[in-house]
């Protein structure tokens, strides 16, 4: 049995530590809101994250976030990924650095342009850390469904760690040792999920989805391997099995967005009718700077950022990339071979 504190009670987070409490772990849940905690307590259920599913009553569930994390083994990090400094920064003292940290958060910091593991870093930098990410919705593996994932670490024995903690007859997971590609590949595949919601908020077919996801893996692959990702991660799980299941399903939050966006709905508007953290609007952001700053050729990314940022029309946006100079399917390819 390990002891499993989840700083963060939303869908993802919710699924979690039902899986982890069904490995017969001990598990601790913290909630930054007290009534939530309260009502959850009372009725076993996440109604607003992750209804009609109930919480095992051993699971535990606090708004007491040195509570939840004191005397764990490990803690799963499932704040939005804009969330994790501050409350990383807030709480620190009560972390040692012992305790393996695995983040479950998909995105890549505004101001920073950091990924989870680099915050991490800078704020706990002893402590053991792990990325748990792929093709799952939180609906899915509370019910139990099949699912398949990555654990990423720079130390094989943390990523093998966090393997054996959460694997399960219904929750398999891989080990990887490249924390860079998968952290890119899970946050970079929501920027494409809204563009491919987007595309079906016009009333566009499979066809055009189909364009999207296979031009959006190489531009998310082709600025991964350019930040020290390794190529290959982008075709695994953590890259076209998590792009697949975010620009597909109406479980994903992006692609609901991108479909009101699609519909001509504003921002703000798409935020509050989806009601929880929509993460591929923020990592547009960085996204596109990131590929400013290192010249890298992101046009669905860029035309996305447009849309987002800048109230393009997003008829407008498709034409642009349809009419884009010609090129060669394997561009990437051939200039590295001619280099």
């Amino acid at each position: 049995m390990v002891r499993i504190g989840v700083v963060g009670g939303g869908s993802w987070g919710s699924a979690l530590a039902i899986l982890l409490n069904n490995n017969d772990h001990e598990v601790h849940i913290w909630m930054r809101d007290k009534k939530q905690v309260d009502l959850i307590r009372e009725t076993r259920e996440n109604k607003k994250y992750l209804p009609n599913i109930k919480i095992p009553k051993e699971i535990n569930i606090s708004d007491d976030i040195e509570e939840v994390i004191y005397g764990k083994d490990l803690l799963v990090l499932a704040v939005p990924s804009h969330g994790i400094r501050k409350v990383l920064e807030e709480n620190r003292k009560h972390f040692n650095k012992k305790q393996v940290l695995v983040n479950v958060a998909k995105g890549i910091e505004n101001d920073t342009l950091y990924r989870v593991s680099q915050i991490v870093k800078e704020i706990l930098p002893e402590n053991p850390y792990a990325v748990l990410s792929g093709p799952s919705h939180a609906e899915e593996v509370a019910m139990n469904m099949p699912t398949t994932v990555v654990s990423a670490s720079v130390e094989k024995k943390v990523a093998e760690y966090v393997q054996d903690v959460f694997m399960s007859p219904t929750f398999r997971v891989y080990t990887n040792t490249d924390v860079i590609g998968v952290e890119l590949g899970g946050a970079l595949k929501n920027v494409i999920a809204l563009g491919a919601g987007i595309s079906d908020g016009l009333g566009y077919g499979d066809n055009t989805k189909a364009a999207l996801m296979t031009r959006g893996i190489v531009e998310i692959a082709r600025l991964g391997e350019k930040l020290g990702g390794n190529i290959i991660t982008f075709a695994g799980l953590a890259g076209i099995g998590d792009l697949i299941v975010t620009c597909t399903s109406m479980h994903s939050r992006n692609r609901k967005a991108g479909i009101l966006i699609g519909k001509g709905m504003e921002i703000d508007d798409v935020i509050e009718t989806v009601g929880m953290v929509v993460e591929g609007i923020k990592t547009t952001k960085s996204a596109y700077e990131l590929a400013k700053k290192h010249d890298i050729d992101m046009p669905i990314t860029e035309e996305i950022y447009d849309v987002i940022y800048n109230n393009k029309d997003v008829k407008s946006s498709v034409i642009n990339l349809m009419l884009r100079d010609k090129k060669h399917e394997m561009e990437d390819i051939i200039e590295k071979i001619l280099k």
